[in-house]
């Protein structure tokens, strides 16, 4: 029984890893980064104000979040107009490659 069970997992293994090869070579090669588009999706994505929660606090930067998403704005645009954080700052704050890093 135990030979059996090896021979299917082993099998398995080979159709995933063939499969996870020709996916790579057929799909994933081709793909082109839009830059422009994710910019922009990413100055509009929600999560970037979560780095103002501890400057100027959860209940405004979730007004910001909300009204950003809301109005379709970037969430830098939205925290210029509702705070009074230079736009140097904010840049400072929302940035993020430095927000994915990690760490203090």
């Amino acid at each position: 029984m135990l030979p059996v069970i090896a021979l299917n997992i082993l099998q398995s293994i080979e159709i995933l890893s063939n499969t996870a090869r020709l996916l790579a070579d057929k799909a994933i090669s081709s793909f082109k980064v839009n830059e422009q588009n994710i910019q922009k999706a990413l100055a509009k994505n929600p999560i970037l104000v979560t780095a103002l929660n501890p400057v100027i606090g959860y209940e405004k930067a979730a007004q910001i979040a909300k009204l950003a998403y809301k109005e379709g704005r970037p969430i830098i645009e939205v925290a210029a107009e509702q705070t009074d954080l230079s736009e140097h700052e904010l840049q400072s704050l929302l940035d993020p490659q430095k927000l994915t890093k990690g760490g203090l």
